[in-house]
């Protein structure tokens, strides 16, 4: 949301700097995110200044030029050639000296001087449009005769310098949705900071509403009172749609809000200054002289002011006239229904509605207004009739409006003010210092907060109705204390601890370990949203979009259920990376996937499960281009690389995993670590059709660890000092032949198998297929590295270990050993 500099000094008299402010507005809850200096015109018009036209004789070297001679005050007399074909002695002329930048939309140029066609120009003369005044080019502007001269155009057409303040408005702050929500704070933290109370804030004056005729009677029927509590409404006519004057248009501006015309800006400026929203129709469209506040059936369409036709769920409450909706209430306005340049009669709506049916009508149809911001934090049942005065009293002075009708305001359970007791003790302990009970009243009542009782103990409060979320005692305790002032409670140095007992294996402990790993071996960590879009799971093998857990309430058609797999977010966040130019990515996330998994349980936890995973992608260039370094593409064995790292530093021995092809239909291919049967990761090359279906065009390598599962199986091992050995390592080298099918995990596990204490690793370096070997053949190039802790090997010991595995390998795999 944003807030005014200028505006708010309207409703309290202040004059702190927007540097302060933004302290003392974050400081009291209504956090500033952004400060902007904002101006009615670009560069607010620094540089121009009031000149006189002294001379003026035409150009000798050019026909459409003029060089004149210009008063710019202080007895500063300027050579200026000037194109304009009105300009003429005598004028008063507003005039850019030297350095002075203009703009014209995004572009901007610095006025210097130079010589044109011969003729020496110390400045420019300026036209409307130049000036960013209009868009006039005809010709220079002529000023009033009485201009001062050498006075700052600035000043003569008041142009105004503001601040725009963008605030993160927390949920449960819907009393602060306008400027004079926000001014009611700033008055209480100033009497708190100047320790008196001498701020007040200031309201419009509405005592000169009163109505000019009856003429346009317009009868209100509220069929839902739930739904709509409270309706307020009244009629105007005579009305003159027409732009705006410059003081609101300026205002509209400042917050970032665009002008359009009169009415529609008055509705507009109303709402941001009393957090009430407006709504305006045309009451030529309303049929039947009736405004009827109900539900529409589902599937009835309504065309919006987008142009959008939009399909009523049936829980929507419209706004309606006697055969038709006209407006979806607290959120969207109609097409039809709407104020036209040829409006003459109108009707003014200023209602109270239901706010968790707003959030679900906003919701539903993918609607997020200013109206709808306001109703579903909850707007203020008796603001509706001062907004209402409020916007009829600037209608009948900007459009030249009559009232033409009484208010008509439906409110048949009028909502009253609630009362909640505070215990200075509570206050005291929740807070953890003693503030002056003076104090805590001057704060309460600069906040609107009504003291009905006063004893030794506490006080007895009445909570007026915009503060929709102080219910409880500690709500009161958290207004105190946010006005007091977070940054006034001491705090002590004493340190309290307390020793506890952690199970094993620390979860938290293995997760930064991994995590650290990973980030120290160039991947980024992602965190991606937990909802995604049910359209993954649809008719995927891979899933049962029966199990998928479904929002009551999504805030969208892409964010309606809660991921059953880490690998779509994770797809997502490449597309995101690769669309910005940043192709070579190497991406993990620790996160949670949900499935429905008994819809008939009683207990939630029984009804549903999650499970934490690891998730790895890989895509791109392993390394940046260089003259350095050829660049090579990631491929599966990088990231089955990362994956052994990660399973060895979780202390799995990794010949104790079962390896299979066992593996979810996303993948083209790849591999899956067992222990036990337990599946703990896949990983591999994610399959050409998914990565269609995202909109990826290169290869993305992914691996899915079930940490849960990891951690059920993940051994407690200390580590243990363990002296280097005294005696070498002798490597050795087959060339084997054998068959395509046969994987190197086949052959690791036979050498293991065969030799287990001497046998240190096992590596493949090298992979060659040719005719000569026969059909269906490959040879492997491996080296064996062997190490006895307590001799060094001889020979003859060597070979016999050699030969062990040369049989092995013949009986079980069929090799063929290459001389």
């Amino acid at each position: 949301m944003n807030l005014s500099y200028n505006w708010l000094k309207k409703y309290v008299s202040f004059d702190v700097t927007p540097e302060k402010l933004d302290v003392l507005l974050t400081d009291c809850g209504l956090e500033v995110e952004k400060i902007e200096k904002v101006q009615s015109v670009k560069g607010g018009l620094d540089g121009i200044l009031i000149g006189e036209v002294l001379t003026c004789e035409k150009h000798p070297n050019a026909d459409t030029l003029s060089i004149t001679t210009v008063d710019i005050g202080n007895g500063q007399i300027l050579p200026i050639v000037c194109g304009a074909p009105n300009v003429t002695a005598g004028q008063k002329v507003p005039v850019a000296v030297s350095g002075t930048t203009l703009y014209d939309g995004d572009k901007s140029f610095i006025i210097k001087k130079s010589k044109i066609r011969g003729e020496v120009s110390e400045g420019m003369i300026c036209a409307e449009d130049e000036l960013g005044l209009g868009t006039m080019h005809d010709g220079i502007m002529v000023l009033d005769e009485n201009a001062v001269l050498g006075s700052k155009a600035k000043d003569y057409f008041n142009i105004e310098d503001d601040y725009r303040f963008e605030i993160g408005l927390t949920p449960n702050r819907s009393d602060a949705t306008s400027h004079i929500g926000s001014a009611r704070d700033l008055v209480a933290v100033l009497n708190q900071m100047n320790g008196n109370r001498d701020k007040k804030l200031l309201l419009p004056d509405v005592s000169d509403f009163k109505v000019d005729n009856t003429n346009l009677d317009i009868d209100v029927i509220v069929e839902d009172a739930v739904a709509c509590p409270r309706y307020s409404g009244l009629t105007l006519s005579n009305i003159e749609v027409k732009e705006s004057p410059e003081w609101l248009k300026n205002a509209l501006i400042t917050i970032d809000i665009r002008p359009i015309n009169n009415i529609v800006d008055i509705t507009n400026f109303v709402m941001y200054e009393t957090g009430q929203p407006l709504h305006a129709f045309d009451a030529d469209a309303i049929t039947g002289n009736k405004v009827i506040v109900k539900k529409l059936a589902k599937g009835s369409k309504f065309l919006t002011l987008d142009e959008v036709e939009r399909e009523l769920s049936g829980n929507d409450l419209m706004i309606c006239n006697t055969e038709e909706g006209m407006c979806i209430g607290g959120v969207f306005g109609g097409l039809s229904s709407g104020i036209k340049n040829t409006t003459k009669r109108m009707f003014l709506e200023s209602a109270y509605f239901e706010a968790t049916g707003i959030r679900k009508t906003s919701k539903y149809h993918g609607l997020q207004t200013d109206a709808s911001f306001r109703y579903e934090r909850g707007a203020d049942p008796n603001m509706t009739v001062f907004a209402l005065q409020r916007a009829a009293l600037l209608i009948k002075e900007l459009a030249g409006a009559d009232i033409s009708s009484e208010i008509k305001d439906v409110y048949p359970t009028k909502i009253e003010p609630w009362q909640i007791r505070i215990q200075f003790a509570n206050v005291k302990r929740l807070i953890g210092k003693e503030i002056p009970v003076a104090m805590i009243k001057s704060i309460l009542v600069d906040l609107g907060i009504v003291i009905l009782e006063e004893t030794e103990s506490g006080l007895l409060l009445e909570i007026p109705t915009f503060k929709v979320d102080v219910t409880r005692e500690a709500d009161i305790i958290e207004e105190i204390l946010r006005i007091y002032g977070y940054n006034n409670i001491d705090f002590t140095e004493s340190v309290h601890s307390a020793l506890s007992y952690g199970k094993k294996p620390d979860n938290e402990k293995l997760q930064n370990l991994i995590s650290d790993y990973l980030s120290n071996n160039g991947f980024s960590e992602t965190m991606n949203n937990s909802l995604t879009k049910a359209s993954y799971y649809e008719n995927n093998p891979d899933f049962n979009s029966d199990q998928s857990v479904a929002m009551l309430n999504p805030l969208s058609s892409d964010l309606n259920i809660l991921r059953q797999s880490l690998v779509y977010g994770g797809l997502e966040a490449v597309l995101y990376n690769i669309n910005r130019k940043n192709p070579d990515l190497k991406f993990y996330e620790f996160g949670k996937s949900y499935r429905l998994v008994n819809a008939e349980a009683d207990k939630v936890e029984k009804r549903y499960t999650e499970e934490k995973h690891l998730a790895l992608l890989i895509t791109g260039k392993k390394a940046p281009e260089s003259w350095g370094n050829q660049a090579k593409q990631v491929n599966f064995y990088d990231l089955k690389l990362a994956v052994q790292h990660i399973l060895k530093k979780l202390q799995f021995n990794l010949l104790s995993l079962t390896v299979d092809t066992q593996i979810k239909s996303y993948f083209s291919e790849g591999l899956r670590f067992s222990l036990n049967n337990k599946p703990l990761v896949e990983l591999g090359e994610l399959s050409p059709k998914v990565l269609k279906s995202m909109g990826i065009k290169q290869l993305v390598y992914y691996a899915d660890f079930n940490w849960q599962a990891i951690l059920k199986t993940v051994k407690q091992i200390d580590v243990q000092y363990q002296e280097v050995p005294k005696f070498p390592v002798v490597r050795r080298d087959l060339a084997l032949v054998i068959d395509k099918a046969v994987k190197f995990e086949s052959i690791e596990t036979l050498a293991y198998k065969a030799e287990k204490r001497t046998l240190k690793s096992v590596n493949l370096f090298d992979i060659y297929e040719g005719i000569e070997l026969g059909e269906g053949k490959k040879s492997y190039s491996v080296s064996f590295f062997l190490q006895d802790a307590e001799k060094t090997l001889n020979d003859k010991q060597i070979d016999k270990m050699m030969n062990r595995f040369i049989k092995i390998f013949e009986q079980d795999l069929g090799a063929i050993i290459r001389r």
